[in-house]
């Protein structure tokens, strides 16, 4: 089926349609070469359309083990070139099965490069993906169908759930957390308790944590105000450590304010320099928004990563609080592990809370 990609600006990209289903999102781009299935089962883009750079996508098929969520959240995915026919010993089914299993509207066949460089000069914008002779009535009430902004609220776990464990106990807010950054928490003895992101402070307080994680997670850190409210009244009774929305939260906890990037950061390839050490690290990040230098210039902070690319801040630490945070995903799926040493800096500071 011939379907087409029509961005808010006008601007048409055509292809091959798979699952033929009308979807609108806000269009962005990851810059990765693997990790397929990662990006498509994290919360992270939830409500979006991911255009893959990379010219072949599926390659290595699916395996149920990649999943980093119950399920997938993307709205739309749009590669250049759709593998069929994977060859991997732990490939379980092909990525065009899965899409279709799945009910997520793909296009392929596609000029991703022209999306790209599109998006980079305009900067992410909405889009929509249709097959390419829907009629003009249709096309205008699929245009009228209005964007989610409680994007966190649909992600989040449901239920209270554990991870046993004999170290140290830490309440992990879901904002939509990757299963692999849990994982790394846990595989450090970390006794984990995920909680849904709503839950206040008392209720928080109440499982007497060593540690308070704050997650990855979707959509524009100031719609989530109850998880604002939330941890400010926490930033002095526990050490805190926040991830990608997490960071965001943190920032506007803190009184700092958040911004759009014009085209955001998503890939596994991004350098981040660590300022306390001089070191580059190559990090896995997938966030739309970044925190504003200005806001939190005045604050008892201190920057500690900076985007090489753009000068953006990635990191701060607070200078008395045992609370710090960083803008990328610090560990593998998809891409390097570099960062993993965050989580024992972690399990450092409720050391010396002890």
């Amino acid at each position: 089926m011939k379907g087409k990609l029509v961005l808010e600006d006008g601007s048409c990209f055509y292809g091959q349609m798979i699952a033929g289903e009308f979807t609108t999102g806000e269009v962005v781009f990851n810059t990765g070469m693997t990790g397929y299935q990662e990006i498509l089962t994290d919360p992270s883009y939830c409500g979006q359309i991911v255009t893959m750079t990379y010219p072949l996508i599926g390659n290595y098929g699916v395996n149920a083990s990649f999943d980093q969520s119950r399920k997938p959240f993307v709205k739309g995915y749009i590669v250049s070139e759709l593998c069929d026919k994977p060859s991997n010993w732990q490939s379980e089914d092909s990525l065009v099965n899965y899409l279709k299993k799945n009910k997520i509207s793909c296009l392929y066949d596609v000029d991703t490069r022209a999306i790209a460089k599109r998006i980079r000069s305009a900067g992410t914008m909405r889009g929509w993906i249709v097959p390419e002779d829907i009629d003009e009535l249709a096309m205008k009430q699929v245009m009228e169908v209005p964007l989610d902004n409680q994007q966190v609220k649909e992600v989040t776990t449901e239920r209270v759930y554990k991870m046993p464990n004999t170290g140290y106990k830490v309440v992990v807010m879901d904002f939509g957390i990757k299963q692999n950054i849990l994982d790394s928490l846990h595989k450090t003895g970390c006794e984990c308790i995920v909680v849904p992101a709503q839950t206040d402070a008392a209720a928080i307080l109440s499982y007497e944590p060593d540690g308070i994680f704050l997650s990855n997670g979707p959509g524009d850190p100031q719609d989530a105000q109850y998880a604002i409210e939330t941890i400010t009244k926490l930033i002095t009774q526990k050490p805190i450590f926040g991830i990608c929305l997490g960071h965001q939260l943190l920032a506007l906890a803190m009184g700092a304010q958040t911004y759009k990037l014009k085209f955001g950061h998503r890939g596994s390839n991004h350098p981040v320099k660590d300022l306390e050490s001089g070191r580059v690290y190559i990090t896995s990040q997938n966030h739309g928004y970044a925190v504003d230098e200005a806001s939190i210039s005045n604050l008892d902070v201190t920057v500690t990563h900076r985007a090489v690319n753009d000068g953006t801040i990635e990191g701060f630490k607070h200078n008395s609080l045992p609370v710090f945070s960083v803008q990328y995903h610090p560990e593998a799926a998809p891409g390097p592990d570099d960062s993993a040493y965050l989580f024992t800096e972690f399990i450092s500071l409720m050391a010396k809370e002890d």
